[in-house]
C-alpha cells in the first residue's frame, strides 16, 4: 500500500483483526455483485468504500423513478441509464481506486460462470428464484462462496453458503421446483431501510471472507422482521440429497 491507502484505509487497519495484511487481501479482492438495486446499492458501495480492488456490477435493468425510494447507488440524473454504468460511475465517485467492471445484462449460462470463476466472493442481491439458483449452481461448481440476501416488505434475510466448508448451499434451503411464492417489490413493496440494513450486512459478511476473520453466517439463516426489528436465527443443515450440492467435496 503507498501513502494514501494507508491513510484512507487507517480506521481498519487499527483493527488488529484487520491490520495491513487484511486490507491488502481486500485490495487484492475481486468481488461479483449480481443485482444492482436495493441490496446491490449498500453492498457494492461498502465494498468499495472498504478497498475492494475489482468489483463486477451485473444488472439487465435500467434505472426507474421507483428505484430511488431504495436503490442508493442512483441519482435522478441517472433515469433511464444502466443500473450497472449507473452504480459504475457512483463506485468510482466513492473510491477512484476501485476498479469497476459494469455488465448491464442478466448473468447466465457461459457468461455467468466466466463472471463467478473470476471472482474471490460473489453477492446475490437479485430479486428472482431463478437467477438465485444459477447462481448457487455455479458457486458449487466453481468453489466459490455465495453470500445471498433477500428484502420484501418488512421481511430480510442473509446467509452465506460456501462450499469450501461443505455446508449446505441455497438449494438445500430453497430447492428449486417446489411451489415457492416468489414475492415482487414491484407488487407488493418494500421498507427502504430494510434493504439498506440487509444489504450493508452482504457486503459485511463479504469483507469478513476475503480477510479470513470471524464467523461467516454459513449453516445460518438470518430472519429479520422490520417491524418490530427483532431476528430470529435458523440453521441449515446440508440435503445429502442435494442434486447441486452432493458429490462436492470442500477444498482441502
Amino acid at each position: 500500500m503507498d501513502d494514501n491507502q494507508l491513510l484512507r484505509y487507517s480506521r481498519h487497519i487499527l483493527l488488529p483483526q484487520i491490520d495491513i495484511e487484511g486490507q491488502e487481501k481486500l485490495l487484492a479482492a475481486r468481488a461479483l455483485v449480481i443485482g444492482a438495486g436495493g441490496l446491490g446499492s449498500p453492498a457494492a458501495l461498502y465494498l468499495a468504500s472498504a478497498g475492494i480492488g475489482r468489483i463486477t456490477l451485473a444488472d439487465g435493468d435500467t434505472v426507474d423513478p421507483t428505484n430511488l425510494q431504495r436503490q442508493i447507488l442512483h441519482r435522478e440524473s441517472a433515469i433511464g441509464q444502466s443500473k450497472a454504468e449507473s452504480g459504475r460511475l457512483r463506485l468510482l465517485e466513492i473510491n477512484p481506486g476501485c476498479d469497476v467492471t459494469a455488465i448491464a445484462a442478466r448473468l447466465a449460462g457461459e457468461a455467468l460462470e466466466t463472471e463467478v470463476a473470476a471472482a474471490d466472493v460473489v453477492l446475490d442481491c437479485c430479486d428472482n428464484f431463478a437467477t438465485r439458483h444459477a447462481v448457487n449452481r455455479a458457486c458449487v461448481k466453481l468453489g466459490k462462496p455465495l453470500v445471498s440476501g433477500a428484502a420484501i416488505r418488512f421481511d430480510g434475510q442473509i446467509s452465506v453458503f460456501d462450499p469450501r466448508s461443505g455446508g449446505a448451499c441455497y438449494q438445500c434451503l430453497f430447492p428449486e421446483g417446489e411451489d415457492v411464492e416468489e414475492l415482487r417489490c414491484a407488487v407488493t413493496g418494500v421498507f427502504a431501510p430494510l434493504t439498506g440494513i440487509i444489504g450493508t450486512m452482504q457486503a459485511a459478511e463479504a469483507l469478513k471472507l476475503l480477510i479470513g476473520c470471524g464467523e461467516s453466517l454459513a449453516g445460518r439463516l438470518l430472519l429479520l422482521d422490520g417491524l418490530d426489528m427483532s431476528w430470529r436465527e435458523v440453521r441449515i443443515p446440508r440435503d445429502p440429497s442435494c442434486p447441486v450440492c452432493r458429490g462436492h467435496a470442500p477444498a482441502a
